[in-house]
């Protein structure tokens, strides 16, 4: 079997105790040094401090993991060694090839299935990017979540993408979104995108609830528990759209085509920002683990009443 957990977490999910997964891209791909480690290693004190057993996923050396030794998040959080990125599409080729790898919230999703894990927690999913009309680019998160029933605790999906497009998608693939103390769509960075949300709960206790309603459905496959990012370090969505949009015009003038668009207008963002967008990256990070870890709490509750 391909499938390796770590001991803690094999002990916590046979006994019926809470487990939450996490991706591991923000290592290897997501945050600059040292915020990429020390984030890694806060959110998994974070799904700890609420009472539930943390599990980073990652890709290596012909294994699928699920929960990480500290070596191996070492090893994904050093920029100077490269390091894939796993989507589900790419696990079995990365598997054959015995390469490290991070993985992104559709492999996460599909590693914590496998696993029997309920829920996992991100800063953000993938969604439609802005020129999708002509470059056709959707994350691989949106058909994941639709087939893959594992609940993710999230704040919207990226600010860089089209999110009023990544929200019809979800609608249309039968992703139900529901709001954590909310009734709008958080826009990453940002408390809300102003789109409005058809669900709302205002406690874990009711967040398990939808959870486990809908994962009992025939054929359910994912859904989403939407957060804002904490008010204290919430950005502005008009400055974040400024930002965005300097981005993408710079990049342009610049003939910067293709998978190296996304992180030039991060890294614009980042920069314009004078760092608030890091600390907003990474406070949301926190919240939406303790989050998760606060809903699988209660949903371990409810399978013991």
């Amino acid at each position: 079997m391909t499938l390796r957990m770590a001991d803690e977490v094999r002990q916590a999910l046979a006994a019926g105790q809470p487990v939450v997964a996490l991706e591991s891209s923000l290592l290897a791909q997501g945050l600059p040094e040292p915020h990429n480690l020390e984030t890694a290693i806060a959110a998994e004190d974070a799904v700890r401090a609420a009472g539930a057993i943390p599990a980073t996923t990652a890709v290596d050396g012909g294994h699928l993991l699920v929960g990480l030794p500290r070596r191996t998040l070492e090893r994904l959080a050093d920029t100077a060694r490269p390091v894939a990125k796993a989507g589900s599409r790419d696990l079995g080729p990365l598997l054959a090839s015995g390469t490290l790898a991070s993985t992104t919230v559709s492999a996460a999703m599909r590693l914590a299935h496998m696993a029997g894990i309920r829920l996992m927690a991100t800063g953000g999913i993938g969604g439609v990017h802005r020129d999708a009309a002509s470059s056709h680019d959707v994350s691989s998160d949106i058909d994941e979540l639709a087939a893959t029933p594992v609940a993710v605790v999230c704040s919207g999906a990226k600010s860089i993408l089209d999110l009023p497009a990544t929200f019809e998608l979800l609608e249309t693939r039968r992703v139900p979104i529901v709001g954590i103390g909310t009734s709008t769509l958080p826009g990453f960075y940002a408390a809300s995108a102003g789109l409005p949300l058809n669900h709302r709960v205002d406690s874990p206790a009711q967040a398990a609830a939808a959870v486990a309603a809908h994962q009992a459905l025939p054929g359910a496959g994912g859904l989403l528990l939407v957060q804002p990012a904490p008010a204290d370090v919430a950005l502005d969505a008009g400055e974040v759209e400024r930002w965005i949009a300097e981005g993408v015009a710079i990049a342009e003038a610049r003939r910067i085509r293709g998978a190296a668009v996304t992180p030039y207008v991060l890294a614009h963002v980042a920069e314009a920002s004078g760092g608030r967008a890091l600390r907003a990256n990474i406070g949301l990070i926190l919240a939406n683990a303790g989050m998760a870890a606060a809903v699988a709490v209660a949903l371990a509750e409810r399978g013991r009443g």
